[in-house]
């Protein structure tokens, strides 16, 4: 048994042992392929993150996704390397967007070259997914066209806020299947397809990918509310800090406004607040650890976890298959 991937995937078939980690070699060699220019500080900006590291969840579900085909089929390694630049591509400008300073423990490129750099260096890193996407047939390009543009609308409903009248946290949830769970679905997706599985097997992946995608984004939702570490990759505390409105705070601010209890006001009332103050961003956690909201979110966690589980109950039992349940799991642990 040998621990791959993120969260400490355990692999308990040493032919698929060698697969996921033969594969994410490769794809580690072509991001550093892809990221290279003829301008060397276009490298080094395009590389900043790659080098960074992170945990390469994406690629992880399709080498996973294809062991249902052919593993070795061409294009299953480019259609991983797509995917992790379009992703880092995200990043960069996320980071503009929230003007964040730092990002996989290194200063954001923001920070470092100014919103500028960064905004042309995710859009060279979307160039480059692109050109290597045009190799994989024009399939291949209409879902990542697809998927793109449902994590721009992701981000441009939550940067626009719900609607009169809209439930907040359907919003959200919403805004969550476009942001993360398109990409990740298209991950499955690729694996799937590019290794040659069966349609069914393949659209059984790709909605297992798009609910794994909500239950990993709400799991780092308690986390920067639960964890005393850097598991998320973050200070805890930094979407606070921030102003984002994660899951937790969305269910406060609903229970606030339903029931009307002096406490959950006067815990909204210190979120709208300065949290730049560490003793006031300290206390509101606090609070958020010992509220009944965090609890919510981790059994809205749980259920899009389970869901995605239930999603791979028609696919023939195996190691793969197993790996991705455990995947359900793993997300489930970091959520507490």
């Amino acid at each position: 048994m040998t621990v791959v991937g993120p969260f400490g995937l355990s692999v308990r078939d040493q032919a698929l042992e060698a697969d996921v980690q033969t594969g994410l070699a490769a794809v580690e060699a072509g991001l550093l392929d892809a990221t290279k220019s003829d301008v060397p500080f276009i490298t080094e900006a395009a590389q900043h993150l790659v080098r960074a590291g992170g945990k390469r969840f994406r690629p992880l579900l399709v080498m996973l996704a294809s062991q249902f085909g052919d593993p070795y089929a061409p294009g299953v390694v480019p259609a991983a390397v797509v995917v992790e630049l379009t992703h880092l591509a995200t990043l960069y400008h996320d980071d503009v967007m929230d003007e964040a300073e730092v990002r996989r423990g290194v200063a954001s490129a923001n920070a470092r070259w100014g919103n500028s750099v960064a905004v042309l260096t995710g859009d060279f890193l979307f160039a480059r997914a692109s050109h290597i996407l045009a190799d994989l047939g024009p399939e291949a390009v209409r879902i990542q066209a697809q998927a793109f543009e449902r994590l721009v609308t992701g981000q441009i409903l939550e940067t626009a806020g719900p609607r009169d009248g809209r439930d907040p946290v359907a919003h959200y949830l919403d805004v969550l299947g476009g942001k993360t769970g398109s990409l990740v679905a298209v991950s499955c997706h690729f694996g799937a397809m590019t290794s040659g599985a069966d349609e069914s097997v393949v659209d059984i992946l790709t909605q297992y990918g798009e609910r794994l995608g909500v239950a990993f984004q709400l799991a780092d939702d308690v986390l920067d509310i639960a964890s005393d570490s850097h598991e998320s990759g973050k200070k805890p505390g930094t979407d606070l800090r921030e102003g984002i409105h994660t899951l937790p705070v969305l269910l406060l601010r609903a229970q606030a406004e339903a029931y009307g209890r002096p406490d959950d006001l006067a815990l909204v009332e210190l979120l709208d607040g300065d949290l730049a103050d560490d003793a006031r961003l300290s206390e509101a956690l606090r609070l958020l650890r010992a509220h009944p909201a965090l609890e919510q979110a981790r059994r809205d966690t749980v259920r899009y976890a389970q869901e995605a589980r239930a999603t791979l109950t028609p696919l023939p039992e195996g190691y793969a298959k197993s790996a991705l349940l455990e995947l359900c799991d793993a997300v489930v642990h970091r959520a507490g």
